[in-house]
């Protein structure tokens, strides 16, 4: 079962692509968890667009797989990629992304998953998951700011520069689950983090992207663990517990989510500032 929603191939033809005068190498996408699922395949995709794309993760190889990809793709920006911890190396990550050109985009992608309940839930393991979903995207934004801000005349949409922060955010950042108390507190995190950049805003905007269930490997490899603390079988987790409530039986591929990164970051989304973009299949505004 956990074969349906493994991850698929990211292709030229699931990339979304916008003419747009911002997407050029001179600009630098950096986009963390750039080693698998979602957030390889939105450096692909913004790489696929034209822009320099910096894609950061603790999994060397994982990043090593991303490159190669590019390549195959042969896409017609860069992929650079830069090997950290976001709990102890933002300041080195943004400064090698700088390197690259002018920090313009930033996409919070990385993410973690535990499921256990809150009585049970492991202290350190809570305080990792708030590390790199929550205080990592925040320091994130600190250090990239100042160089959206300082963007050259050409770049401007104000006197203040320009650059745009997108985070991931979750359906979990709207309503939760039982047993992911971590992710749920840090995707609702999320979602304050994006409104207070946009009331900071001086020409840079922020968006969030909140889906359901997306065939990656955080997905695939919680559903063990959930069908053990449900006392259900894998299938059921499956259809009951990710599909049971959305309009669709289909999960989204992470190439569908990044295409919602290309969106939110290109000219058309210009009045995108401090809002969601939800795609959840109607799973918190629907019901049966």
């Amino acid at each position: 079962m956990t074969d349906e929603v493994s991850s698929p191939e990211l292709t030229a033809d699931d990339v979304l692509r916008i003419d747009d005068d911002r997407f050029v190498a001179e600009n630098v996408a950096l986009v963390t968890g750039a080693a698998s699922g979602i957030g390889r395949a939105t450096a692909l995709a913004l790489a696929e667009n034209g822009l320099t794309v910096v894609g950061t993760d603790m999994d060397e190889d994982g990043l090593a797989g991303t490159d190669q990809k590019a390549a195959d793709l042969g896409v017609e920006g860069t992929v650079e990629t830069v090997v950290g911890d976001l709990r102890e190396d933002v300041p080195e990550i943004v400064g090698r992304a700088a390197n690259h050109g002018n920090i313009t985009y930033l996409a919070n992608v990385a993410g973690m998953q535990h499921i256990d309940p809150i009585e049970e839930f492991p202290m350190d393991t809570y305080d990792a998951m708030q590390d790199v979903m929550v205080r990592a995207p925040v320091e994130l934004a600190k250090h990239c700011l100042p160089h959206m801000r300082e963007s050259g005349d050409d770049m401007r949409d104000s006197s203040n520069g320009f650059g745009c922060v997108g985070n991931m955010a979750s359906v979990h950042g709207h309503y939760v689950t039982s047993d992911k108390v971590a992710y749920n507190v840090a995707k609702f995190g999320l979602r304050g983090l994006t409104q207070s950049i946009a009331a900071e805003g001086d020409g840079v905007r922020s968006f969030s992207i909140s889906t359901g269930y997306v065939k990656t490997p955080l997905v695939t490899d919680q559903i063990p663990d959930t069908a053990d603390q449900r006392g259900i079988s894998v299938q059921e987790v499956v259809e009951d517990v990710m599909l049971g409530q959305s309009r669709t039986t289909e999960m989204m591929t992470p190439a569908e989510v990044a295409n919602l990164f290309v969106f939110g970051f290109s000219k058309h989304a210009s009045h995108l500032n401090g809002g969601d973009l939800k795609f959840d299949d109607g799973m918190t505004l629907t019901y049966e």
